[in-house]
């Protein structure tokens, strides 16, 4: 069970420099840690902002994904869901991050 704030509250992304990839709510209905809680316990960057993953190429493949040791099968699916939520984003230079 979540906390008021957690349950009602999320991120806008504009330039996604102050929101976090993995932490903040700011696509779907929880953060990505709980979204994806094994791609999160493997992660060697868990706190990267969404700017940081767009940029260094959060496509399955890109230079963002570091992990701790080698993938899965079932793993390497995952990170491609996950990649996915970033096919979708457009950061807008000229606009912050806020909350909602």
């Amino acid at each position: 069970m979540g906390s008021w704030f957690d349950d009602n509250v999320h991120r806008i992304v504009g330039d996604g420099r102050s929101t976090l990839f993995w932490f903040d709510h700011w696509v779907g209905g929880t953060p990505l840690r709980f979204q994806f809680p094994r791609l999160f316990d493997l992660a060697v960057n868990k706190d990267c902002t969404v700017e940081e993953m767009v940029r260094l190429g959060g496509e399955a493949e890109g230079g963002v994904w570091e992990w701790r040791r080698r993938l899965l099968a079932w793993e390497e699916e995952s990170v491609r869901v996950c990649s996915e939520v970033l096919l979708n984003v457009v950061l807008q230079d000229d606009v912050t991050d806020t909350w909602r």
